[in-house]
């Protein structure tokens, strides 16, 4: 395999495809990327054996053929590289010779022969949306997955094909945050997945602000297609909780905040905590808000901010850390917190079709 790249062309290639490659890994070959070099193309894949990513970028070939790579050591010497020209040639035995200006270095690969083929993927429905769309809806749910593997089921994020709707649902069990989007769908196409969490993460990273994403699935695998890059992945396994049953039919009081007021008090009132377990305490009355914490070893703080609001008093308690989580990924300039008493769950939403539920912490 013989064939030359611009380093900026390949150094992109590499950031697309190489953070799904584990640090310690059993398998030798799951460190490496594959390169394949043909039709006036290379083609840069990278597999844990959960995900997979594949990315192809022209270049000029010499020789057809292939090689895999240490991904990280390959993608440190392409940074540094002193030239904007690479030209790469590989041995029969899987050694890379990369030049770049005065420099050059060899490379020890392993063969192609032990790298996993990409998943087979046999489709069975597939939707569109617009990538930016896509980005924006997992951004604004995938912060309240669950990291708890003891619960598998809730380490990734739900997504609710049916109605001509996609619902995406994230939960573990102390909040929830949801996203309902209109799409089109083909005929008997309704479905759920359950996505796991660096699938979705990955998808965070690389979707773009322009162009579609193409969204296809099997009953145990599913596929997003986007400008150059294709990622695959495996489902989890199981049934969804009935996220439904968490969120109130009705609160009883509605209280309208600016967003970024209510973030940046909480954030200030939070800094006298560095327990993970703590709370602010929320005292809601006629058109203001009053937040305060305390902690016996490093003090207390209270912040008060208007709001729109006048409804009965309300004093209730909340995670400060959940309560950011939302309000970091929303861009409506107004919130509004939905609450019936200290005991019963607060729904944040906005005058979009999203909502988060957040379960409140008793206090003395």
């Amino acid at each position: 395999m013989k064939f030359s790249i611009e380093k900026d062309q390949i150094l992109e290639a590499l950031q697309k495809v190489q953070s799904i490659v584990g640090q310690r890994t059993t398998l030798p070959i799951l460190s490496n990327v594959l390169l394949e070099a043909s039709n006036g193309k290379l083609t840069l894949t990278t597999t844990d054996m959960e995900v997979s990513v594949r990315t192809s970028i022209e270049a000029d070939i010499d020789e057809d053929g292939f090689t895999t790579l240490p991904a990280r050591r390959f993608f440190s010497i392409c940074r540094d590289l002193p030239s904007h020209q690479v030209d790469i040639g590989v041995s029969n035995e899987d050694v890379a010779t990369i030049i770049s200006g005065s420099y050059s270095c060899k490379l020890e690969g392993l063969s192609k022969e032990d790298f996993p083929p990409m998943p087979t993927f046999e489709e069975s429905f597939s939707y569109t949306l617009q990538q930016d769309t896509l980005k924006d809806i997992l951004q604004k749910t995938s912060y309240a997955a669950s990291a708890d593997e003891s619960r598998a089921i809730l380490n990734g994020t739900l997504m609710a094909f049916r109605d001509n709707k996609l619902t995406t649902v994230c939960t573990d069990g102390r909040r929830l945050a949801l996203v309902e989007q209109e799409i089109d769908m083909p005929e008997d196409a309704e479905t759920d997945i359950v996505v796991p969490t660096k699938t979705v993460n990955e998808l965070i990273k690389t979707l773009g602000d322009e162009g579609d994403t193409i969204i296809k699935m099997s009953s145990t695998q599913v596929a997003f297609e986007f400008g150059n890059i294709f990622i695959i992945s495996k489902l989890v396994d199981g049934t969804y909780p009935n996220y439904r049953q968490v969120i109130p039919s009705q609160c009883e009081e509605r209280i309208a905040i600016d967003r970024e007021m209510l973030q940046s008090a909480v954030r200030r009132v939070s800094l006298m905590l560095d327990d993970q377990a703590a709370s602010v305490k929320i005292q809601i009355t006629e058109n203001r808000m009053e937040l305060s914490t305390s902690s016996p070893e490093i003090g207390e703080s209270r912040e008060a901010v208007p709001v729109k609001y006048s409804g009965k008093d309300i004093t209730i308690a909340f995670n400060p850390a959940f309560m950011m989580a939302p309000l970091k990924h929303l861009d409506s300039d107004e919130i509004y917190l939905e609450l019936s008493d200290e005991l019963s769950p607060g729904v944040i939403k906005t005058n979009v079709p999203f909502l988060y539920v957040i379960m409140p912490i008793r206090v003395s």
